[in-house]
């Protein structure tokens, strides 16, 4: 076990973007991780399937996909965590499609937990049989959408003091264990898992939209050119990028738009026009909502830094 967290660990490092990782051991079998990874590649994962190894991941910010052995991608969201067990993950990837995530990586031995659990879990139903059996029977992933109570305990995680951090997160793991068990897997709101090849078609719709932003194409143009409902393009994209097209494609014309003043010559006009618009007026009206200044402004001021 000990050469596939190394193997896991290794995968990490080489990560090709820039990374802050830190994983601290609170207790025999029950390890968390804390993630800060931006701008590289999908991170391929080749392990040994460990069944007996709990895997809970929790987004505290950006966005990530696993594609798992199945076949099937899932995605979370700021809130969002999942929960699954190491065998469904030993030939799996993960892909940020906005660039950049943080999040917290939680490991637990169901069998350590089960033989030997913390002391102040003796005697409650946290077990390991018994977390397998709610969240990971089968084979399954559970993925669902972060509660209240949920979120505070993975944030609390995050931001422990210093001066009691280890403390702190002992007690605090111990806490989302025993919220975890009391979880009514049913009544939660769980997060669509789709298949490869339904990611594959956003991920080349969305590559349309950004590869030439001097075009624009309609939600309805699109889902008669792919031979996808609309609603369902509109739900799939939300769920793999985080934002509605709309929303999605607006950021990519405005950061464009932006790159071009500052970088070329080009009237106020022609940015407009290579970014998709039409009317210099709309164009500048949607630039000064997205960077609180008007073009002409956003241009002057950094041609004088």
């Amino acid at each position: 076990m000990k050469q596939e967290y190394q193997k896991i660990a290794a995968t990490i490092q080489n990560y090709s973007g820039e990374k802050q990782i830190e994983t601290v051991k609170l207790y025999p079998g029950i390890s968390i991780t804390f993630l800060s990874l931006t701008g590289g590649e999908p991170l391929a994962f080749s392990h040994e399937p460990l069944a007996h190894i709990l895997e809970i991941n929790y987004c505290l910010s950006g966005r990530i996909g696993w594609h798992m052995d199945s076949g099937n991608q899932i995605y979370l969201g700021p809130g969002d965590f999942s929960l699954h067990t190491m065998d469904v993950c030993a030939q799996s990837s993960i892909a940020m499609p906005g660039g950049a995530y943080q999040g917290i990586l939680i490991c637990v031995d169901l069998e350590i937990l089960s033989k030997h659990p913390p002391e102040a879990l003796l005697g409650s139903n946290v077990t390991g049989e018994f977390l397998y059996e709610k969240f990971c029977k089968g084979n399954s992933c559970t993925a669902l959408a972060g509660s209240e109570s949920v979120q505070q305990i993975f944030s609390a995680l995050y931001q422990a003091p210093e001066g009691i951090r280890l403390a702190y997160q002992r007690v605090k793991i111990l806490e989302l264990l025993l919220i975890l068990s009391t979880i009514e897997v049913s009544r939660e709101k769980h997060l669509t898992q789709y298949r490869s090849e339904q990611v594959a078609l956003i991920r080349k719709i969305h590559d349309q939209l950004t590869q030439d932003l001097s075009k624009r194409s309609s939600i309805e143009y699109l889902a008669k050119q792919y031979l996808i409902n609309p609603t369902t393009l509109k739900n799939m994209f939300k769920s793999i990028y985080g934002t509605s097209i709309a929303a999605h494609i607006r950021e990519h014309r405005m950061e464009a738009a932006a790159k071009l003043l500052i970088s070329t010559d080009l009237s106020i006009a022609e940015v407009a026009s290579k970014v998709g618009y039409d009317s210099q007026s709309r164009f500048s009206a949607a630039f000064k909502n997205y960077f609180h200044v008007l073009p002409k402004e956003y241009r002057r001021q950094h041609m004088e830094l």
